[in-house]
C-alpha cells in the first residue's frame, strides 16, 4: 500500500520528465547540425578505450523482488564482457554499493539514500551529474563514462538500460526518428556553437535526473509486485496450515470418540 502511494507520485514525475528529456536531444539535434566541424568540447572529446566510469543505480533495500539483482547482474556481465578494461564503480544505492564492496571491487564514490525516500530533487541529481563530469574533465584518463539503472515501463515491467553518458557524441540525436520528425530550422540569437556548448552539461544533468525518477518508479513498482505476491503466498501458506491442522484436530477428537464408544461397549 506504501508503494502503491509512492508509485503514482513516482510515476507522475517520469511522465514529466520525457518531454523535456526528448525535446533537449531534438535541440541538440538541430544544434549539432550547425556548429562547425572544427567545434570541441571536453565532453566530447573521443579518447581511448581503456578505462571506464560505470555509475550503477540500485535501490537503498531490499523486498522488491529481482529489481537490484537484475541491475547487479547487468553490471556483472557489463564487467566481463569489457574484462580487459579498467573500470571503476560509482555506487548510487546502498545495495550496489554493499555487493561490490564485499568483492573488492573498485569503486570511486557513493551516494546512499538519494533514492531510499521515494524522491529525488533536480539539485541532488545535479549533485551526482556535476561529479560525474568533473572526474571525467579532470581525470583524462577515464575514457568513457556509462550509467546502469531500471527504465519504468509499468509496475509489472521494468527494462534494464545501460547507456554511455561520456563521451557525449554530437550526433547522438539525430538518429532519433522523433527528432527527425519534428525538425525544425531555428533561428538563434547567440552563435550555434556557444548554445551547444552550454546545453552540453544540461543534458548530462538530465539523463542523470531522468535515470534517478525511472530508478525510483521502478523500485516501487517492484516493491509493490513482490509484496502482492509475498502477501498471497503467505495467505495460501495459512490456508493449507489451518486445513492441516483442521484435518489433525478432527483425526485426534475422531479417535477420543472411538476410545469413549469402545470403553462404553466394553463395560
Amino acid at each position: 500500500m506504501v508503494s502503491a502511494a509512492k508509485l503514482k507520485r513516482a510515476q507522475d514525475r517520469v511522465v514529466t520528465a520525457r518531454p523535456f528529456a526528448n525535446k533537449m536531444m531534438e535541440v541538440l539535434s538541430g544544434l549539432s547540425d550547425r556548429i562547425d566541424e572544427d567545434f570541441h568540447h571536453p565532453l566530447l572529446d573521443a579518447r581511448g578505450d581503456e578505462r571506464y566510469l560505470l555509475v550503477l543505480i540500485t535501490a537503498d533495500k531490499g523486498l522488491c523482488g529481482a529489481f537490484n539483482t537484475n541491475l547487479i547482474k547487468a553490471a556483472q556481465t557489463f564487467i566481463a564482457d569489457n574484462a580487459t578494461k579498467q573500470i571503476e564503480i560509482l555506487a548510487i544505492g546502498r545495495k550496489g554499493r554493499d555487493f561490490f564492496r564485499r568483492r573488492s571491487a573498485n569503486l570511486v564514490g557513493e551516494y546512499i539514500g538519494l533514492t531510499g525516500k521515494g524522491r529525488v530533487e533536480f539539485s541532488e541529481a545535479l549533485e551526482v551529474a556535476h561529479d560525474i563530469i568533473q572526474r571525467f574533465t579532470e581525470d583524462e584518463e577515464i575514457d568513457k563514462a556509462f550509467v546502469i539503472y531500471n527504465e519504468f515501463k509499468s509496475v509489472l515491467q521494468q527494462r534494464v538500460v545501460v547507456e554511455q553518458l561520456l563521451p557525449v557524441s554530437n550526433q547522438a540525436a539525430v538518429d532519433s526518428e522523433e527528432s527527425v520528425a519534428s525538425h525544425v530550422d531555428y533561428i538563434y540569437e547567440q552563435p550555434p556553437g556557444e548554445i551547444f556548448a552550454r546545453l552540453l552539461p544540461r543534458l548530462v544533468e538530465t539523463q542523470i535526473f531522468r535515470a534517478l525518477l525511472e530508478s525510483i518508479a521502478s523500485e516501487q513498482g517492484a516493491r509493490m509486485t513482490a509484496m502482492d505476491s509475498a502477501s498471497k503466498n503467505a495467505r495460501e501458506l495459512i490456508d493449507s496450515l489451518t486445513l492441516n491442522m483442521n484435518r489433525v484436530r478432527q483425526a485426534a477428537i475422531t479417535n477420543e470418540i472411538i476410545e469413549v464408544v469402545s470403553g462404553a461397549a466394553a463395560q
